[in-house]
């Protein structure tokens, strides 16, 4: 018999698909049983890159160490979200509808980076709106979140790419730290890392999205989870199950964190 639940997870489009592996039907991840069956977080303080081969950002240290981001690691909210606004610190300004800065909780425990403001999001000047937005939306929904409450998300860059092509490395140098000083005023208790741009930023790192899946890493002492993009995701709806499993293994974490109890190895 279909449960209410199941009911509700298939008007917000998010299907079957959710279900964890290995569970055989009821609620999506209610019970500690389908829980458990995630493996346990493993303590990484961060990942090598691929002996040769250059990170997409450089360390902190060589990254930008000019007065500007000294000046940024020094701002508050206002003066923050004006430098965002009025940045013209790459060619990306000139092409930009507008800046966008971020939304949520300043004061949030969950702190969810993306990759790069898209079509919709550089005309409303507000990060993940749209297809992508309503699907990041049900997703966090289905584990008790919504953006507004408990929630921040931001982007690695604050203006959009032109035709949403991948960010390029010294706009990430760039643009990287305004996201560094949201992170420092946020304080987040876990942090989210949505994509390969945003791994790859935080972590210094080119290693695969599926190979970091699944694992805890930390960016500046900050328990640090990473998943696919909900854009992916719409490209490559099989992998829903998979980023439904790394929130389950987020959630987690970040309760036996709140809980002061350490993760079951």
């Amino acid at each position: 018999m279909t449960s209410r639940r199941d009911l509700i997870i298939e008007e917000m489009e998010l299907g079957p698909v959710w279900r964890l592996r290995g569970t055989t039907g009821g609620a999506v991840a209610e019970s500690g049983a389908a829980e458990a069956s995630l493996e346990p977080p493993q303590s990484i303080p961060g990942v090598k890159n691929r002996e040769g081969e250059p990170p997409l950002v450089a360390p902190d240290t060589a990254m930008d160490t000019g007065d500007r981001a000294t000046q940024i690691a020094r701002m508050a909210w206002p003066e923050l979200k004006h430098a965002v606004a009025s940045c013209d610190a790459c060619a990306l300004c000139k092409t930009r509808k507008n800046t966008v800065f971020g939304v949520g909780d300043e004061r949030a425990d969950w702190l969810l980076v993306g990759e790069a403001p898209g079509a919709e999001e550089d005309a409303r000047g507000e990060p993940f709106v749209g297809q992508a937005g309503r699907l990041l939306d049900n997703m966090l929904a289905a584990i008790g979140l919504q953006r507004r409450a408990g929630v921040y998300i931001a982007n690695v860059l604050k203006c959009r790419p032109p035709g949403n092509r991948n960010p390029e490395p010294e706009e990430v140098s760039r643009c990287s730290p305004h996201l560094i000083r949201q992170i420092e005023l946020i304080r987040p208790k876990l942090i989210v890392a949505m994509g390969r741009f945003a791994a790859q930023t935080l972590l210094h790192s080119d290693a695969s999205i599926a190979s970091m899946r699944g694992r805890m890493f930390e960016y500046q002492g900050v328990p640090l989870v990473v998943t696919y993009h909900p854009a992916y995701l719409l490209r490559n709806m099989p992998d829903k199950a998979k980023a439904w499993e790394d929130l389950v293994f987020a959630r987690r974490a970040l309760r036996s964190l709140i809980s002061g109890a350490a993760p079951a190895h």
